[in-house]
């Protein structure tokens, strides 16, 4: 259990047994930690479902939800005033009310005023809807699963880390420790962006399109799959810097190589945008924005590290290392 909670050095030997079992250390510590998110998620759930519906709750902010049910409820707005210039008008014909009658017209009056508190003053937020018996249930099972692993993904990380870099030799860590931490950072950059940058205008886009045709409802599991499947593939995506700079270290991509090769990191960016969810034109320009710029900062960091340091080829660890003067002394 103690090596779990530490990465095991380069120069320390394990045997194959001594491997599988640390393995399965970190896995249960894995596994318990996202027990324990998952746990804290469910209890939390409310706070979590409300997060994902801000987006849906947007797209009808400031009175602008289309379709027949938001028309229904502007007119039921409408009936509020409507009592609420009645009342008024009653108020002031109390004066030419007999005084003996005007406990009953008052009571009469309270009545109206107590119907037009009941009456909504506005339309009320947007919210995805269920259909089957269980989908409330299941729906915030599934969502509270989503939570955990993303709350859980330090602990992830930091696990297939310890398991992954003994392998490497510290010359070999001091470049992929800085791809490694790179990983997480971009991901959550990622989900950000897609929160507060893309969802709003795309959920907007596609609720609002010919609304006054349809009944828009929106299914929560349909819903929630479809924000939780954007956020995750565009915080995968926003880990393009760190795959192109892989790519740079390991001598296969060059800056000037990225440079030539824009028209088709172009259409790759398509293609990707393009098999996202949301296949209308607005989300996938919105998609694909991110992307290009992903590209060009790639392009601007790898010719960062190429002018800063050079990577030389890797050299082997074992075994003492000739110059090339030495080895042409020798030959001689």
């Amino acid at each position: 259990m103690a090596t779990a909670l530490r990465p095991i050095g380069h120069d320390e030997r394990l045997s194959l047994t001594d491997h599988l079992t640390e393995l399965r250390t970190r896995l249960i510590i894995c596994a318990i930690g996202v027990g324990i998110a998952f746990g804290f998620c469910f209890w939390q759930n409310g706070p979590l479902l409300h997060l994902l519906n801000r987006p849906l709750e947007r797209s009808g902010a400031g009175g602008q939800q289309k379709g027949r049910l938001a028309e229904t409820a502007r007119v039921a707005a409408l009936q509020r005033q409507a009592y609420e210039q009645i009342a008024g008008a009653l108020r002031q014909l109390r004066a030419d009310v007999r005084p003996g009658q005007r406990p009953a017209y008052d009571a009469r009056v309270k009545r109206i005023q107590d119907t037009i508190a009941a009456l909504p003053s506005k339309p009320p937020k947007k919210a995805p809807v269920t259909l089957g018996v269980g989908e409330p249930f299941t729906t915030t099972l599934k969502v509270s699963a989503y939570f955990a692993l993303l709350f859980a993904l330090p602990l992830l990380l930091f696990q297939t880390y310890s398991f992954v870099l003994p392998a490497f030799s510290p010359r070999e860590r001091k470049v992929a420790m800085p791809l490694m931490l790179m990983v997480p950072v971009l991901f959550i950059l990622g989900v950000v962006f897609t929160y507060y940058a893309i969802l709003p205008p795309a959920v907007k886009f596609l609720q609002g399109f010919n609304s006054k045709s349809f009944d828009v409802l929106v299914q929560a599991r349909d819903y929630y799959s479809f924000e939780i499947l954007m956020l995750v593939a565009l915080g995968l995506l926003f880990q393009m810097p760190v795959a192109l700079l892989a790519l740079n270290r390991a001598g296969i991509m060059s800056a000037s190589r990225l440079r030539r090769s824009w028209r088709g990191a172009v259409v790759l960016c398509a293609i990707a945008a393009a098999a996202l969810p949301g296949t209308d034109p607005v989300t996938t320009l919105l998609e694909m924005a991110p992307l290009l710029i992903l590209y060009g900062l790639s392009i601007v960091l790898v010719t960062w590290v190429e002018r800063r340091r050079p990577l030389p080829p890797l050299e082997p660890d074992d075994g003492p290392s000739m110059e090339p003067e030495e080895t042409s002394k020798n030959a001689v």
